[in-house]
């Protein structure tokens, strides 16, 4: 794995969305090899509800910037101190079906244990990028969405964890900018470079 691949990159911006968020992609550096940290959704959220995701949400009006929101929803929903976090650099905003822009910033976190805050997190799951990478893991489906096409979505089956979706796009760019990767198919020209 190459984080430096992430460093200083220019990541595409998506303008024109309804709301703003921001996720962190947490790396978690341990003996048997680096892992990622996600978090499983609370059953009873109204978006993705028991989806996986990164920690992260919603830009609000006092956030100095997008990466403020980063971090404040990680230390709001796994008790991540700003402190902790070695910031790497920023993947390529994605569109959701939420009308959202997710802005994702890769980040090296200590390997500790977090507390999930119940209200939002029913989980905390760190899995090994290895698992990430091995294509016994990895499935696509071809889907048709009503403003965007024709897409593919990618499904990520490790540990008893599922990541697709918007997630699931994250990791794909963030999956084949530090190691040797491939996705089968993209997404599609817009979704990362």
């Amino acid at each position: 794995m190459d984080l430096s691949r992430v460093a200083g990159r220019e990541p595409r911006r998506v303008t024109g969305e309804e709301r703003e968020a921001a996720v962190l992609v947490p790396v978690v550096r341990r003996a048997e090899g680096p892992h990622v940290l996600f978090t499983k959704r609370a059953e009873d959220l109204s978006d993705h509800p028991g989806q996986m995701s990164f920690p992260g949400g919603g830009r609000e009006t006092y956030d100095a910037d997008i990466y403020a929101t980063a971090l404040r929803e990680g230390h709001e929903e796994i008790g991540l101190r700003e402190e902790e976090v070695g910031y790497v650099g920023q993947l390529d905003d994605i569109r959701t079906v939420t009308e959202f822009s997710i802005t994702p910033f890769v980040v090296e976190i200590p390997d500790r244990t977090y507390e999930p805050n119940d209200r939002e997190v029913a989980e905390i799951a760190v899995l090994p990028i290895a698992g990430l990478v091995n294509d016994a893991n990895h499935e696509l489906e071809r889907r048709e969405h009503p403003y965007y096409g024709e897409i593919v979505i990618h499904y990520f089956r490790v540990g008893g964890y599922t990541v697709w979706g918007a997630t699931g796009r994250i990791v794909v760019q963030f999956l084949e900018l530090v190691t040797d990767w491939r996705a089968p198919e993209r997404l599609d020209p817009e979704s990362y470079g």
